[in-house]
């Protein structure tokens, strides 16, 4: 297998590379992603009504203990939870978008290699074709029809390799985006059961 790889010429190493690194990123993020559905997922629950009873400093602990990013937004609005709406909806909002850029981490770097992947394939293939015509102009142009396909497979070689990195690297790219978005919706919902147990408890 290696020894067929190698036939694709240098830009398999980087194609290779991309694929170990897509696949590192990929394991890292459902990995990550796999915690936090098991982690702080009735935490706004609990501190929406413990909120609704004024109980802020249990409302904080509950908060802080589930070490999920719900817990982390809804601690940042705890901190400033008598101060005006206006307020309080900036830090929970900006806490969103703080959460939901750490949890898109990584993302964009595999949509890069699910770019450039197929790029490298084609410059691999435009470089192996190249060499071929080259050897065809120096042995005067009577080349053997089966030397010349053998030159010309090898040369496209990498082009296959590309498209069989960037295809599952771009499926595995919009999976952990489906993931980031149904995150953030549910951030966002946290946030609007905060809001209305804090006007609850407000008396309105």
């Amino acid at each position: 297998m290696v020894a067929f790889l190698a036939k694709g010429g240098v830009l398999v190493i980087p194609i290779m590379a991309c694929s170990v690194l897509a696949l590192a990123i990929f394991l890292e993020r459902a990995v990550r992603f796999a915690m936090l559905r098991r982690r702080g997922r009735h935490v706004a629950d609990r501190v929406s009504g413990l909120v609704q009873e004024g109980k802020i400093q249990e409302a904080m602990e509950a908060a802080l203990t589930s070490r999920s990013p719900m817990g982390r937004v809804l601690a940042q609005g705890l901190e400033v939870i008598e101060a005006d709406r206006e307020t309080l909806e900036t830090v929970l909002l900006h806490g969103v978008e703080e959460e939901v850029r750490g949890l898109s981490r990584y993302l964009q770097a595999l949509a890069t290699i699910g770019n450039i992947a197929p790029l490298l394939g084609l410059l691999g293939t435009v470089m192996g074709m190249i060499k071929a015509f080259m050897a065809i102009q120096e042995l005067g142009g009577k080349v053997d029809a089966s030397i010349l396909a053998g030159g010309i497979w090898e040369a496209m070689l990498t082009t296959a390799l590309g498209l069989c990195v960037a295809l599952p690297v771009m499926v595995a790219h919009s999976f952990l985006t489906t993931q980031v978005d149904r995150y953030e919706a549910r951030l966002q919902d946290g946030v609007v059961r905060f809001f209305k147990s804090k006007s609850l408890a407000c008396g309105g």
